[in-house]
């Protein structure tokens, strides 16, 4: 059993809390629960209360002897199980007495939800579909249906005492009809209703649950979280509550003693004043919730789940213990607020990792180790055990961390000093006293303080990369502040106080006594004097630096012995002097206009009026050292070809003239 509290309102869960491993033999239990006062006090209320795979509806019969949960939805006829209707998924319509099955037909749509009219023996489906099927029970038969607006419907309810019949539709409206006319009588646009300044929905909402309270009230759930109270006398309603998870509320109840209504979606209970919208208190179970119900005249909840087990929960508070379990009121007082337990007493849940750890793989597949879920289950001795031998200097770990935490809280006792980056420590204690003078001002002009540089994150890695770090050596930053006055000389001197401070707090003990280096003096005068000197001086510095850096450059160059390199040119390359490459570079460098007058100087560009007024521009491709070799090849192969070839004229017919030889 497990207890919880919110708002001062103590919630008994039933049906959660540490369980006994099924592997465990009888004899095992029975020294668990010997030993162990939680075990002896875990009550199994219902036995065997859940269901093969999932419940989407759970209800308890009039005479609060019997509880019922099925898939879809269900209705009971009577005040014990003896008249109940079933709709199911495929269609069907089952009619079940006390003997079991009675008669089954079919509906024409597939229907989502359904309302029994006592005064006409009428079933009232809804569905997907825009009909309302009517079946009378007296008479066996359907009647004519109703014909609404809406494309679909989900949920419907009748009214208790005037009997006027709901339903929700798929486009986030409820209509009411009466069943004497059979004509829609009112309609509610709970979507627009819904929407509120401080809403966030991606579409239409629908109906996901409708509840009657009373002659006048009737609550609404929608399928984007939100919770409608209406009176039946107004289009608007009294208040409008948002779960704020975006799910859609699958269960409305109200607890009529203390005025409450108790809404629920997939994830969580809330209960709150229908008078007030205050929370009363909530509940997060740990299966998805399909529905909610209230056990009459009793503290007593249940809850149908996405998962085959069924919730039960007891709220003092709402009421007393129903009468076949009234020994829960005294037994509450007995019990203590302790959180629930992921692990059994007498076993330890240990992951491979954990074994490979510990050195025990090996056991892996013996009777030692139970497979459970992604792990094991080992005995807690052995785990205790295994864990000394694997770090023998546990205990001396604990104790110096018990050390260090009372440390700790001793320092915290002390005056704090400012702890500054260990990157451009300089920077970070002049922000700080700039940022103390601009709080000086600003308390004076009662202006806000502007935001930290040292604790803006867009900032902070130029106080922890070393590669950010401050070179008060290098040329620019010498150029930059030429004049090192005596207030950054201060800053320097209580920048090195502050480290020894901080070296002695980490050598330990106790804290240095001294006068802090705050005394500020009027010296700037001094400062703005010197200017000009510090200026020269500093150039002076530097051409001195770069005197002695072009003399080291020098005997560098002597000492370096020069050696001749040998490269080899390509077979079928020529070698090009250097004078090529140079040409080429300075003619890359050139605009685009000389360029092209060069070109059309050397007769690579020729350049042309078109008739229309236009230039025309003609290249002729440079050819590469190969394609001239080639081309000079072919010249003289043709010309060898001229002075071989010889005349053919001189071979002629003997029969004829001029006829050739054939």
């Amino acid at each position: 059993m497990q207890v919880s509290s919110l708002n001062e309102v103590k919630i008994y869960s039933l049906s959660a809390g540490r369980s006994l491993p099924e592997w465990l033999s009888d004899r095992k239990k029975r020294a668990l629960q010997k030993k162990d006062v939680d075990i002896r006090r875990r009550i199994e209320l219902i036995q065997d209360f859940e269901m093969p795979t999932v419940s989407t509806k759970i209800k308890v019969s009039r005479d609060g002897q019997y509880v019922m949960a099925v898939v879809v939805t269900f209705e009971i006829l009577s005040d014990d199980y003896s008249k109940i209707v079933f709709l199911q998924c495929d269609r069907f319509v089952e009619f079940h007495s006390q003997h079991g099955h009675y008669y089954r037909t079919r509906i024409p749509k597939f229907g989502r939800d359904f309302s029994y009219h006592y005064p006409s023996c009428d079933l009232y489906f809804v569905g997907a579909s825009s009909e309302v099927y009517r079946l009378n029970l007296e008479q066996g038969r359907f009647l004519n249906s109703l014909q609404t607006d809406a494309s679909e419907s989900n949920v419907c309810d009748i009214n208790p005492v005037h009997f006027l019949f709901a339903m929700g539709t798929a486009e986030g409206k409820v209509e009411c009809w009466d069943p004497r006319t059979r004509n829609r009588v009112g309609l509610l646009d709970c979507a627009l209703s819904s929407v509120t300044a401080d809403t966030e929905i991606d579409g239409l909402p629908s109906i996901s649950a409708l509840k009657f309270d009373g002659a006048l009230n009737m609550a609404v759930g929608t399928s984007t979280g939100q919770v409608l109270l209406y009176d039946l006398r107004s289009s608007n309603p009294l208040i409008v509550k948002d779960h704020h998870y975006g799910l859609p509320i699958k269960s409305i109840q109200f607890q009529r003693q203390l005025d409450l209504i108790i809404s629920a979606d997939s994830r969580i209970i809330k209960m709150w004043n229908k008078d007030t919208g205050k929370i009363f208190t909530s509940m997060e179970p740990e299966y998805d919730i399909n529905d909610v119900c209230l056990y009459p005249n009793s503290g007593m909840l249940m809850t149908a789940n996405e998962a085959p087990k069924m919730n039960i929960y007891y709220i003092p508070v709402l009421g007393p213990a129903p009468k076949w379990c009234s020994f829960l009121d005294n037994l509450t007082e007995e019990l203590e607020e302790n959180p629930e337990s992921t692990v059994y007493d007498d076993y330890k849940f240990v992951t491979r990792k954990d074994l490979e750890n510990l050195g025990l793989s090996h056991l892996i597949g013996s009777s030692l180790l139970r497979a459970y879920m992604h792990g094991f289950f080992m005995d807690i001795r052995l785990y205790h055990k295994a864990k000394m031998m694997a770090n023998p200097f546990a205990y001396e770990e604990y104790r110096r961390e018990k050390i260090r935490q009372k440390i700790e809280e001793t320092r915290a006792q002390r005056v704090q000093l400012k702890k500054l980056p260990k990157v451009n420590k300089e920077l970070a204690l002049k922000l700080i006293e700039e940022e103390g003078e601009e709080q000086q001002v600003t308390r004076k002009r009662k202006q806000k303080n502007l935001p930290s540089l040292l604790k803006d994150d867009r900032f902070k890695v130029m106080f922890e990369n070393p590669d950010y770090q401050v070179d008060e050596q290098s040329e620019e930053f010498r150029l930059l502040n030429p004049l090192v006055s005596k207030i950054s000389e201060k800053r320097k001197r209580k920048l090195k106080i502050l480290e020894e401070l901080e070296a002695q707090e980490q050598e330990e003990e106790e804290e240095p006594e001294g006068k802090a280096s705050d005394a500020e003096s009027s010296e700037s005068s001094d400062d703005e004097k010197g200017w000009v000197e510090e200026v020269r001086k500093q150039r002076k510095l530097l051409r001195q630096e770069e005197k002695v850096k072009r003399q080291e450059r020098f005997k560098e160059d002597q000492q370096t012995l020069l050696k001749p390199h040998f490269f080899e040119i390509k077979e079928g390359e020529e070698f090009r002097s250097f004078k090529d490459s140079a040409k080429k570079q300075k003619l890359m460098k050139k605009t685009l206009e000389d360029r092209l007058k060069l070109e059309e100087k050397l007769g690579t560009l020729n350049v042309s009026d078109t008739t229309v007024g236009s230039k025309q521009a003609t290249f002729k491709l440079k050819k590469s050292e190969q394609q001239k070799k080639q081309q000079e090849a072919e010249k003289q192969h043709r010309q060898e070809r001229k002075t071989l070839r010889r005349s053919a004229s001189h071979l002629k017919s003997k029969r004829g003239r001029g006829r050739l030889f054939h």
